[in-house]
């Protein structure tokens, strides 16, 4: 499959203001109102990447994640539409968002999506997801759909055949 660069149906970029006085700075990451019902988080967390390396790609059945890239760090994003049923079904769209361009970043079920860390020092990503990791009490790893070990994460960064490739 060969997709095309161009925006993606679903997927939602939203600017992050910074508002700055003498005691420093202050962001909004995320607000009931602005973002869609389908979308509201259910369980957030902050990662750490290091200088050079990625995560992902990988995709979500029923999960949308919502990302907030703050800095510090950039950030390359690599979005994906795998979705047969969508009007942007093989588009593939890039953009390098972080410190100095801080965008929030929702990702819809069936968008494949990964991110690098193309900065010279550590970045900070926050995410915070419509769903809950491995279900209430993280009662398992992997089962099948529906149980209690499900985990809604379709990994293909180890997939030597992968169309994902980050550039």
């Amino acid at each position: 499959m060969t997709f095309t660069p161009g925006p993606i149906d679903g997927v939602i970029w939203k600017p992050l203001t910074f508002y700055t006085d003498a005691r420093g700075w202050l962001c909004e990451l995320f607000r009931n109102d602005d973002i869609p019902p389908e979308f509201r988080p259910v369980m957030a967390y902050v990662s750490m990447t290091n200088p050079g390396v990625a995560r992902g790609p990988h995709e979500h059945v029923e999960q949308a994640d919502y990302f907030c890239f703050i800095g510090p760090g950039v950030f390359r994003v690599y979005l994906w539409d795998a979705r047969k049923d969508s009007p942007t079904y093989g588009r593939k769209e890039v953009k390098d968002v972080g410190e100095g361009t801080p965008f929030a970043l929702i990702v819809p079920p069936g968008v494949v999506h990964a991110y690098k860390n193309v900065s010279g020092g550590t970045g900070i990503v926050f995410n915070a997801a419509n769903a809950l990791y491995a279900g209430e009490g993280r009662k398992g790893w992997r089962g099948p759909k529906g149980s209690a070990e499900y985990v809604d994460e379709i990994r293909h960064e180890h997939d030597a055949g992968s169309v994902f490739v980050l550039d």
